[in-house]
């Protein structure tokens, strides 16, 4: 049986495979409740979310993690109003917590805090990527054969984990066993960008992160996000966010 945590009045995450468990007595029960459940996620299976609308769980009993969020919290907090039902690929930020999760240590009180406030942060997650466009749906809006579709996800998954490598396309379409070619215009067909565009924005947000709340030197913050030199890297910088590293970290010491 599935493992209930209660993660506040208006929301309860349910781990583990089996049934569902009943919320217990002393609980507000959930009221025009929608759904989260993230099949794949801790099985050698490609990992996606579903979203419903209504809390409908009798066919996700073998779902290892599933939320279960009352509709006005989501639209109270993220103004997220969602109709109906819909699956998207799980993104490598998501999968990291949604493991988590599922695979999280300590016992009793220790395990029962984790969870919660992962489930916290992963509820957020999905709702920021919901909120920007970014989810990619899982089946039914692409003309991509399923096969290339996981596998293009599996190399987005390998830029958004090992950003810091140095990642070649040719070497990138091995490792996910896809064409070369395929992997570039796929890439591009399913998100909308590049593999050179997305790594550049990847690591040129990572570098500003690191000036807004470190004071790394800026050489070295270019070296720890893959920049060659200090000059090829002021230059991205400065054409991606509008100014130099130097003043993007002077305007975060005067506020």
């Amino acid at each position: 049986m599935k493992t209930a945590v209660r993660v506040s009045e208006e929301m309860v995450s349910f781990v583990g495979a089996g049934e569902f468990p009943r919320i217990s007595d002393g609980d507000r029960p959930l009221r025009d409740a929608v759904v989260f459940a993230f099949p794949g996620v801790g099985r050698d299976i490609p990992s996606r979310v579903v979203y419903r609308d209504q809390a409908i769980l009798e066919d996700l009993q073998d779902c290892l993690l599933v939320l279960v969020v009352e509709a006005r919290a989501c639209q109270r907090i993220f103004a997220l109003s969602l109709r109906g039902s819909a699956m998207w690929h799980l993104p490598a930020d998501a999968h990291r917590i949604a493991l988590s999760i599922i695979e999280c240590g300590g016992h009793g009180e220790v395990l029962k805090t984790l969870r919660l406030a992962r489930s916290i942060e992963l509820l957020c997650q999905l709702c920021a990527h919901l909120g920007a466009g970014e989810l990619v749906p899982f089946e039914g809006e692409t003309p991509l054969p399923e096969l290339d579709v996981v596998r293009l996800v599996q190399a987005r998954r390998i830029i958004d984990q090992r950003w810091r490598e140095k990642l070649t396309i040719p070497a990138l379409a091995r490792e996910v066993g896809i064409n070369r070619d395929k992997l570039v215009r796929g890439f591009r067909e399913l998100y909308g960008t590049t593999i050179a565009d997305l790594l550049s924005t990847r690591r040129l947000e990572e570098a500003r992160l690191m000036l807004l709340s470190s004071d790394i030197p800026v050489a070295s913050v270019a070296h720890r996000c893959s920049y060659l030199s200090n000059a090829s890297f002021t230059r991205a910088f400065a054409r991606r966010f509008g100014l130099p590293p130097t003043a993007l970290r002077q305007q975060g010491v005067e506020a």
